[in-house]
């Protein structure tokens, strides 16, 4: 009988059409060489025989003869009676009369011609449509929700089959929002995702990860943190990294300009003129008090040194917190209140 074409697929003697594809693509894509770039031999036997076994079972002609001979009789060794015509993986040895042999095909073709292009590295020799009945990337559940990417595979250029590098999926990024607190002191979040992972056998299954990020002191709006191929892993390609981009959540009492920190504080006319004191409780927790002698105006703003953010590549240094004042000025004035302001100011 020679090789077992159904068990090399593992599939049964009765195996429909899509029982083959389905095993094809899976050991296709597990024995592929490269994707065994350490054992790259036996890959290649592997994919050999595979794509064989393939070929002959997806036939119903080639199949026909093989489930009666046996490979010995597909490959002309026992000659088949009655075979009187050929297909094109038949032809004549020119051993005798009725003595044919199957050619196998070469595995490559076999590859390119079932998952539309040459290789999942990219597409080849001007192959193109992408790997079709495959997936996306998806990374599902936990922080990132449902169906990041979907679709096949695009195309891509190169000049053989075993001379391109597996291609990267596109980064997946993701907000992460923080308090102003958090970014003065700095923090610790763990988030939790789960993503899908290939084992040895080229089968997906999906697995929980904790990734633990540490917030530093002074990090603005706009950092990112990247881990590295942390999404969905796919045969042959390279996974999404994973970013996060801090976002700053809005704080009720500052606001954040570079390094600095705006507080805006209501204050009546008379206390713009006669003095007022302002007490703030900075984003660490401590008071401070700060008493205002000059004579405060719409544009005035009062200036504490070294009271602001933490500055990221020396947190020894900080920026500065800026006072601003919004002057409540009264809506009328009596005769008296005007005759006795315009007394004080002359003066």
């Amino acid at each position: 009988m020679g090789v077992d074409y159904y068990k090399l697929l593992g599939v049964s003697k009765d195996a429909k059409d899509d029982d083959l594809k389905k095993a094809y693509r899976k050991l296709a894509m597990k024995w592929h060489p490269d994707k065994n770039p350490n054992n790259k031999k036996e890959a290649e036997a592997k994919f050999k025989q595979v794509s064989e076994a393939y070929e002959v079972l997806s036939d119903p002609q080639k199949r026909a003869v093989y489930d009666q001979y046996g490979e010995e009789g597909l490959k002309g060794q026992v000659p088949p009676p009655g075979s009187g015509g050929s297909g094109a993986s038949f032809y004549s040895t020119g051993e005798g009369p009725g003595g044919f042999r199957f050619n196998p095909r070469n595995a490559d073709d076999i590859f390119a011609e079932f998952f539309g292009q040459s290789s999942p590295f990219g597409g080849m020799g001007g192959m193109g449509g992408g790997f079709g009945g495959m997936r996306g990337s998806r990374l599902s559940g936990g922080l990132f929700g449902d169906d990041i990417f979907g679709g096949p595979f695009g195309e891509g250029g190169g000049a053989s089959m075993h001379q391109s590098a597996p291609r990267k999926a596109p980064p997946i990024e993701k907000k992460l929002p923080c308090s102003l607190e958090e970014l003065y002191k700095g923090a610790t979040k763990r988030m939790k995702i789960s993503r899908e992972i290939v084992d040895a056998s080229g089968n997906a299954m999906q697995v929980e990860e904790i990734l633990t990020i540490d917030i530093k002191p002074g990090w603005k709006k706009g950092t990112k943190i990247t881990f590295p191929e942390k999404g969905n892993e796919q045969p042959n390609i390279i996974p999404s990294d994973l970013v996060f981009i801090i976002d700053e959540k809005p704080h009720p009492v500052f606001t954040r300009d570079g390094h600095d920190l705006i507080v805006t504080q209501k204050i009546s006319l008379a206390e713009a003129l006669t003095g007022y004191t302002v007490h703030i409780t900075t984003l660490d927790g401590r008071n401070l008090t700060i008493p205002i002698n000059n004579v405060i105006h719409p544009s005035y703003e009062e200036i504490v040194q070294k009271e602001g953010m933490p500055i990221q590549k020396d947190p020894t240094k900080r920026g500065n917190l800026r006072i601003k004042f919004n002057i409540k000025f009264p809506m009328r004035l009596s005769a008296d209140q005007k005759a006795g302001i315009r007394k004080l100011l002359a003066s």
